[in-house]
């Protein structure tokens, strides 16, 4: 398959080798499980279970509160201790509405929802991977059925499958594609379906031959289904790069790939789809990557949601140091753990616990302008440029230096020799807009309302004039009829 060429990206090194042959391991049950009610982009979900209630593994718990929502499931069976503030992974640090469970050991399923087969309607699929709760595995976590409805708005003929896995260190993506190789292929097939798409790509970073012949061995059988092995360069995984990489189509800024005819999701979630429509199972588990310098025995665990990290780093044989990072996700584009006791969700890939000789962080020197961070950015953008305008206080200058455009991936920061936090001012930055979007969308609306307030007394105050100038003229002519007579 012909590949186009994308701009910029980096090498860092891989780490992959001390989970890449570890076949999944079933992480056993923690004593509490603790599940967030936003786990997905969008709303949050609404509670369905109170304190004291028993539930069965795959139970809703949690409904979706709007159409960019998605539904929670009971990871076990056991009973709801509480319903409430939790410390969940969230950049902020703050707690979080999450309920609270306590398994009881039998790990016993509800009745599981009937197979629809694999033929079963788009708009079927669709409803059911809603019922599943399931979102974008990869750290995107938007909700999946939202994006296998996009055929009613898009015109749509490629499905892209995200199996690149580029951040260092993460192999449960690899591991997945050699162990369920099957399933994968029958979950593509049904995402294919549901988008009314022709044709599949499941694009594979070069460094994973085994993941890509198991694949392309299982994918013979669809004619709709192509392996499209990529070059092993980060961010190779970035939507918008890997869908230019694969049909040398490039979406425009602040548009969609589905504006181009193309849906992009990620391979995990494609087994996830399986497990749904084919085995009538929601989303109560995934498998992520646990590795990092001060983990003593690095693995692959298939986890139930909800699970603390601390638990899987006790799994993992516990910490042989402190770590100077503990990650979700990967070093690249991965946010800090404040807590080990924030529970594993469904967009968590990966829990790393680093070193310092994992990482290139170190102290930072004045910028060079060496043009290193231009040669790296994917974007095409001016890193130092934007940077400088947000170390000057300077956001409208940074917004017009292509701020928005940036997609975080990094690569600008792990190439600066001067090792500047780039990609960190950027977050920065990013949040520091997003307020002062959401101050100027209150006072807008306080404006709106005061005006409009303003608008109504105005209309009740010229009623009541109008009424009174009624009633005066109504007793002026009464009187004026009495003299008369």
């Amino acid at each position: 398959m012909r590949l186009f060429r994308i701009k910029g990206g980096v090498h860092p090194a891989e780490r992959k080798d001390a989970t890449r042959e570890k076949a999944v391991e079933d992480a056993p049950l923690a004593a509490r499980l603790v599940l967030p009610l936003q786990q997905h982009i969008g709303a949050p979900a609404k509670p369905l279970v109170k304190p004291g209630d028993r539930v069965l593994k795959g139970q809703p718990i949690a409904a979706p509160a709007g159409p960019v929502s998605a539904a929670i499931h009971a990871s076990t069976s056991g009973t709801v201790e509480s319903v409430g503030p939790q410390p969940v992974p969230h950049p902020s640090g703050l707690p979080a509405p999450a309920i609270v469970l306590i398994p009881d050991g039998r790990d016993a399923w509800c009745e599981p929802m009937l197979s629809l087969g694999p033929y079963a309607a788009p708009e079927a699929i669709a409803e059911r991977v809603a019922e599943a709760g399931i979102v974008g595995l990869g750290g995107a976590t938007f909700p999946s059925a939202v994006k296998l409805n996009l055929r009613a708005r898009h015109r749509l003929d490629t499905l892209v499958m995200n199996g690149a896995e580029c951040e260092p260190f993460l192999t449960c993506d690899d591991r997945l594609m050699r162990e369920h190789t099957s399933e994968l292929i029958q979950g593509v097939a049904l995402m294919a379906r549901a988008l009314g798409v022709s044709r599949a790509v499941i694009a594979i970073e070069r460094n994973k031959p085994e993941a890509t012949a198991a694949m392309t061995g299982a994918a013979a059988a669809y004619r709709e289904i192509a392996i499209a092995p990529v070059p092993t360069r980060y961010p190779m995984g970035s939507e918008k790069h890997l869908v230019q990489a694969l049909t040398g189509r490039e979406t425009p800024a602040k548009a969609l790939t589905a504006d181009i005819g193309v849906v992009v999701h990620n391979i995990a979630t494609a087994f996830a789809v399986y497990e749904a429509v084919i085995l009538g199972r929601p989303l109560v588990s995934r498998i992520l990557t646990v590795s990092g310098g001060a983990i003593a025995r690095p693995t692959n665990l298939r986890v139930p949601l909800g699970t603390p990290i601390r638990h899987l780093i006790d799994v993992c044989g516990g910490l042989t140091e402190t770590p100077q990072e503990l990650l979700s996700g990967g070093p690249m584009m991965g946010q800090p753990l404040r807590s080990t006791e924030i529970p594993t969700v469904k967009g968590m890939n990966g829990v790393l616990a680093l070193l310092p000789s994992d990482t290139r962080r170190g102290p930072a020197h004045a910028c060079l302008r060496c043009g290193t961070c231009v040669a790296a950015c994917p974007c095409g953008l001016l890193p130092f440029e934007i940077a400088a305008h947000v170390r000057n206080g300077d956001f409208a200058a940074a917004l017009e230096a292509g701020l928005m455009d940036c997609i975080g991936c990094g690569s600008c920061a792990f190439a600066c020799p001067s090792r500047i936090p780039l990609v960190q001012s950027f977050h920065h930055a990013k949040g520091h807009v997003a307020a002062e979007a959401r101050r100027k969308q209150r006072a807008d609306e306080a404006k709106r309302l005061a005006q409009a307030k303003a608008e109504r007394e105005a209309r009740l105050a010229a009623e009541r004039k109008a009424e009174m100038a009624r009633k005066k003229a109504a007793a002026d002519k009464a009187r004026a009829e009495a003299g008369a007579e």
